[in-house]
């Protein structure tokens, strides 16, 4: 994050609130390969990213707590001793899911100043949800000196989402923010959340996204549909979470679910052995069989668990006749949001303006592309 945004947030804070803030970063979360399998308790290769959310905060010995969207500018006063949900989709939730679940703890907090903004594109499936809650629960547990481990505040922030937003998200999201570690991917089991550090050497190979700069409105409900689907497959099968399962396994309950469910529970599993040989792929420095993984995971996506979109399948489709990029595939819960490529350094710029073109031609709306560089996770800064 660039120490001009920094600077930023640190000035929009004093100027509103008359003190010096402590500053957290709190990055946004690529997913190599691994999506939807976190909350079926599998595994997943995530990232932090150098963009993210950037924070102040300091107590306040006001009546209330203060909450300032610099990007927005909105102000949002609340007492942490009567807190109460606003209309779906409010970011205010957020805050006040974090704070709920902090006291359910039994921790005692102050009143408290808040200004945060960020660059993580809107929509594009990089998690600024988790990045929020991971810079407010971390803020917090510095200026109250609330003993935290970084396990236990990324917990409050999935809960944070779970029971005050409505999403229930896995674990991916709000570990990667936190834990990052610059040039590494995590290799997460989402069961144990235990994570192994991969260095990647990209070579002369970098990512890119590219923004479809759309979000269909069934995203949400269909995340919580397909979530459904898993634990009543994981139920039939009398195990703990499709993790468990294997497509053998998968097969002697065929008769009792429709050819959906199948599908989606098939692909579920699939995806987690995926996950598990993309790391092998990396550690071996085979990036042409972690592009290929990349691709095979997009295509599960779009014909077994059905969450893509025609935006996100025409990108895939045109970096498939690039023989720059090793690949491609939507990331994030879908229908909507951004599309990784791992794409030859070199040919990135033409790539990028020819995409550009096409994508406005077809949709008769701009994508938006960036290459992102892999970053710490949540910290103080300055």
């Amino acid at each position: 994050m660039k120490s001009s945004f920094i600077n930023t947030i640190k000035e929009g804070f004093i100027a509103k609130f008359k003190s010096e803030p402590v500053l957290i970063f709190s990055p946004g979360r690529i997913n190599i390969i691994g999506e939807h399998t976190d909350y079926n308790d599998g595994f997943v290769f995530p990232a932090a990213v150098d963009k993210g959310i950037v924070a102040g905060i300091q107590k306040s010995s006001a009546k209330a707590s203060t909450a300032y969207a610099m990007d927005k500018d909105e102000v949002f006063e609340f007492s942490i001793h009567d807190l109460k949900t606003l209309a779906n989709g409010s970011w205010q939730n957020y805050i006040i899911g974090v704070v709920a679940e902090i006291l359910k703890k039994n921790k005692k907090l102050g009143n408290f100043n808040f200004t945060f903004g960020g660059n993580i594109p809107s929509g594009a499936g990089m998690s600024s949800s988790a990045a929020l809650e991971n810079s407010l629960v971390f803020g917090l547990n510095e200026v109250f000196n609330l003993a935290f481990t970084k396990q236990e505040m990324i917990l409050i922030s999935q809960r944070a989402e779970h029971n005050y937003v409505g999403v229930k998200c896995g674990i991916m999201d709000q570990y990667a923010s936190m834990f990052g570690i610059e040039n590494n991917a995590l290799l997460l089991d989402c069961r144990s959340l235990e994570a192994k550090a991969f260095k990647i050497d990209f070579k002369n190979y970098e990512l890119l996204l590219i923004n479809t700069n759309v979000k269909h409105s069934l995203s949400d409900s269909a995340f919580n549909d397909r979530r459904l689907v898993c634990e009543n497959v994981a139920n039939l099968l009398h195990i703990k979470a499709l993790r468990d399962a294997t497509t053998s396994d998968l097969k002697t309950i065929k008769h009792k679910i429709s050819l959906e469910d199948y599908q989606k529970a098939l692909f579920v599993i699939q995806e987690n052995n995926r996950v598990l040989l993309a790391s092998k792929a990396i550690a071996a420095g085979e990036l042409g069989t972690l592009g290929a993984l990349i691709y095979a995971s997009h295509e599960g996506l779009k014909h077994q668990y059905k969450v893509s979109c025609d935006e996100l399948d025409f990108l895939v489709d045109q970096a498939k006749l690039n023989p720059h990029i090793l690949g491609a595939r939507m990331m994030g819960g879908g229908f909507g949001g951004c599309t990784i490529n791992l794409i030859e350094r070199s040919a990135s710029k033409v790539f990028k303006t020819k995409i550009a073109k096409l994508y406005q031609h077809k949709f008769h709306t701009p994508c938006s592309i960036y290459a992102v560089t892999l970053s710490n996770g949540t910290h103080v800064t300055n």
